[in-house]
């Protein structure tokens, strides 16, 4: 007979519970390699035996707790890794440098850690124009439908490695490049930065 799991959650002041779950939530981000915030609260939250109403907390909250994880527990490890993938990052976007590249998410901000990926915004005419390029040079890609959402959502998502590591591609319409996307991982607008911003990076880190 299975047991269930005590509700830790209603013996912690709220205030307590709130950080005590983007504690957790960073380190599964930082040790397990999930990459989704909303994903990582839940799971924490389950973890902590939270209940579904539990307030969680802000992803800013828990950048706050996976920034402190990386440095006190990874500093040297994430630092060189981070280097490595703003340095794949910038050869990838002077590949695709006809399509405006832009690095986005852990990469640029540099919560990156050794599961991350590299993310990088696109703008085309049409997706099939980034499909022709890589096939034209003979690089490899997975394909990912995705609904527009609005005239200035993403027409695709493509997946492919460079030096073995994952780059996520998002192609935008060209008008898009006007207008900063929400972070799809919270309420703030996320940030880009192109080609001599990521160069600066990559020298600065050196």
């Amino acid at each position: 007979m299975s047991r269930r799991k005590p509700d830790n959650s209603s013996r912690m002041p709220a205030g307590h519970l709130r950080r005590s779950i983007a504690a957790a939530a960073a380190r599964l981000m930082a040790d397990e390699g999930v990459t989704d915030y909303g994903a990582a609260k839940r799971k924490a939250a389950r973890q902590l035996g939270a209940g579904e109403s539990e307030t969680l907390p802000t992803n800013d909250e828990v950048e706050v707790e996976l920034r402190s994880y990386q440095a006190l527990f990874q500093d040297d490890e994430q630092r060189e890794h981070l280097h490595d993938l703003r340095q794949a990052a910038l050869a990838v976007m002077q590949e695709l440098a006809e399509f405006r590249p832009c690095l986005t998410g852990q990469v640029l901000d540099g919560t990156a850690g050794r599961f991350s990926r590299i993310e990088l915004d696109l703008f085309a005419d049409s997706s099939k124009d980034v499909e022709i390029f890589l096939l034209s040079r003979d690089i490899e890609y997975a394909i990912d439908e995705m609904p527009r959402r609005g005239p200035d959502g993403a027409e695709t998502r493509l997946r492919l490695e460079w030096d073995d590591i994952e780059v996520q591609l998002m192609i935008y319409p060209l008008a898009a490049e006007r207008h900063l996307p929400r972070n799809p991982h919270g309420g703030r607008a996320k940030q880009r930065a192109r080609l001599p911003a990521v160069a600066e990076l990559v020298e600065s880190s050196q």
